[in-house]
């Protein structure tokens, strides 16, 4: 028996892609079998509710058949087809992976793997300053020290501050690898400010911070006091000053809002009484003893990961809720109300869906406002603590850090992932997320949680510039890593967070990254634009977009070798056919050296 389906075309199921509740969609397939065939049924689950699946009998015209489904709740359902004949069941479902486009013939129904259908309660709105960002992610200690002597700003006690600032980080541990000795080369929120020429001479339109909060680390994810900008970066006034400058150059400004853990020290659990406040490692008359989970009190508490300085709160709690986004002098109002043009939410699994929509709702209450979650993996069908996540459906997130496409640059820069599985993994990605998530996830190649993207590609500068092109080019907002511009390299935390160079920039390259983001500023039709990848057999992948009168291709050899362009070699299976008959007539019998990356927008 031969089964035909592909759920990136159209013609098999109709819409593309994830959906809004109470869309009708048709699929079909066509059956190919030597026995007389007595029924074909689509089978489709909602996510949980295994034990309910609904049967679609599907109408045979000539070999092809059809029916179809409309969900009518948001969230995620799964589908999958059986052909039943005389002789046997026959049941066809996606691929291992859980990869959509053409499956594979299953003869067990305990082995099919079903096909993703996301549905949305709605259509997000995003704001058009976001559409079009181009934004650069800072590690606010690491950047600049605006002071003019240099100073820092009230060094923290039982800490070091470097002896130069081309010094690499590092951390003083004990015996248990618990850091006992934070490390601080002083930037700050008036170093930011006066570097906002140089970001903008860059392109940047958006500026993401790392936490600013006070806090005992330099990373500042132990906040200490929500309402208080950490000593060491400035005051409240520089604050101010530094986000009226922002938007006065023309860019907006991201925190990072750290809401699933607080510092062991911080005013709410306040374990070595720094603060005058009587927190809840003190007194379980406390205001704040409701907000964490005592196993043995004091001493035993849940904590982020087993890292007892970081305690976890309990987001059910009210009280917490109310203080973070439920009440007019909550965190999200205060600092909003001043001007932050949108939050990243860090570790937003281990935040319920809950709490992240109370966020959102905060939020809202401010024009033209993005919420951002760092999720590491396809945050479509996210599973956190055996609970399914709905970040995407409407109401939540607007958009993730995009890890997901980060590793998919990567390995297929570096071989590790052949161009005909960086193509299905692509694809997947655009099916399961709704169309907002897809053209306007925050991307990344490289972020403070992970090794910079020089060393990960091995300190190989073709691969570097096809990443930043790729960074570029792709659906989604680029998000720049200080210093990746420049070259900075350095494994994981500590090594990630060096000290911005000034006084030794790669001119080459941080030009070359400059004329990306203007690139990208003047091709803002890209972020409304349509999309589609293909690939070049074993040597090269590539993508065109197309929009009223405009098209774009782009294409790279990702080989270590030059290789010519035959007709056969473009997989071009997802482009429309007439724009794929252009692209063939373009590319057929061009040369690509080792390293290209081809921008070509006259074809």
């Amino acid at each position: 028996m031969v089964i035909e389906y592909d759920s990136f075309q159209s013609s098999k199921k109709k819409p593309f892609g994830a959906v809004v509740k109470g869309t009708e969609i048709t699929f079909n397939i066509k059956v190919h079998a030597s026995d007389d065939i007595k029924e074909v049924l689509l089978h489709v689950a909602r996510d949980g509710h295994w034990d309910a699946e609904h049967d679609h009998p599907m109408t045979k015209k000539a070999m092809t058949y059809q029916t179809t489904f409309t969900p009518k709740c948001p969230g995620l359902y799964f589908y999958y087809f059986e052909v039943i004949t005389e002789q046997e069941n026959c049941f066809y479902g996606c691929l291992d992976g859980g990869f959509g486009g053409e499956g594979v013939l299953y003869m067990k129904r305990a082995d099919v793997q079903m096909y993703q259908l996301t549905v949305m309660n709605q259509v997000e709105k995003i704001p058009e300053w976001y559409q079009h960002g181009l934004a650069y992610h800072i590690f606010v200690d690491r950047f600049n020290n605006g002071n003019l002597d240099g100073r820092i700003n009230h060094p923290k006690p039982n800490s070091f501050i470097y002896g130069q600032k081309s010094d690499l980080p590092m951390y003083i541990r004990n015996n248990q690898q618990e850091v006992v000795r934070w490390d601080f080369y002083g930037g700050n929120l008036l170093g930011i400010e006066k570097k906002l020429p140089y970001l903008k001479q860059l392109g940047v339109t958006m500026i993401y911070l790392s936490p600013i909060f006070e806090a005992m680390s330099n990373h500042r994810y132990d906040t200490g006091d929500y309402f208080k900008i950490d000593p060491m970066l400035g005051t409240l006034d520089d604050f101010d000053h530094l986000v009226k400058a922002i938007h006065d150059s023309g860019m907006h400004v991201i925190l990072d809002g750290v809401f699933n853990h607080v510092g062991v020290n911080s005013r709410y659990f306040n374990q070595a009484g720094v603060y005058d406040t009587l927190g809840a490692a003190q007194s379980q008359d406390s205001r704040y003893y409701p907000w964490f989970t005592f196993t043995k009190y004091p001493q035993e508490y849940d904590s982020w990961w087993g890292v007892t300085d970081l305690p976890t709160v309990d987001k059910n709690n009210v009280d917490y809720q109310n203080f973070i986004y439920g009440s007019d002098d909550s965190v999200i109002d205060y600092w909003t109300s001043r001007g932050v043009d949108g939050w990243r939410l860090d570790v937003a699994d281990e935040l319920p869906d809950e709490f992240i929509m109370g966020i959102r709702h905060a939020l809202d209450k401010y024009p033209d406002k993005i919420l951002i979650g760092e999720v590491w993996e396809d945050a479509s069908h996210k599973l956190a603590y055996g609970k399914r996540r709905h970040y995407l459906e409407g109401g939540m997130l607007q958009a993730v850090m995009n890890y997901p496409l980060r590793k998919l640059i990567i390995r297929v820069l570096t071989g590790d992932l052949k161009p005909s599985e960086w193509w299905l993994e692509l694809m997947t990605l655009k099916e399961n997320y709704p169309i907002t998530v897809f053209k306007y996830n925050f991307n990344n190649i490289g972020s403070h949680d992970t090794t910079r993207i020089l060393t990960k590609l091995h300190g190989n500068r073709d691969w570097l510039q096809q990443a930043f092109g790729m960074l570029f080019t792709l659906p989604g907002v680029p998000c720049v890593y200080y210093g990746d511009e420049t070259g900075l390299m350095g494994g994981k935390d500590p090594n990630n967070r060096a000290f911005f160079p000034w006084d030794k920039l790669d001119i080459n390259l941080q030009q070359f990254v400059e004329q990306w983001y203007h690139w990208r500023a003047q091709h803002q039709w890209l972020d409304m634009a349509d999309f589609a990848p293909f690939y070049l057999d074993s040597y090269g992948i590539g993508y065109v977009y197309w929009h009223d009168d405009k098209k774009l291709l782009i294409v790279l050899n990702t080989s270590s070798n030059q290789r010519q362009i035959n007709a056969n070699d473009m997989m071009l299976d997802v482009v429309p056919s007439d724009l794929a008959v252009a692209v063939k007539k373009c590319l057929t019998g061009v040369s690509l050296e080792h390293g290209d990356f081809k921008v070509i927008e006259e074809f």
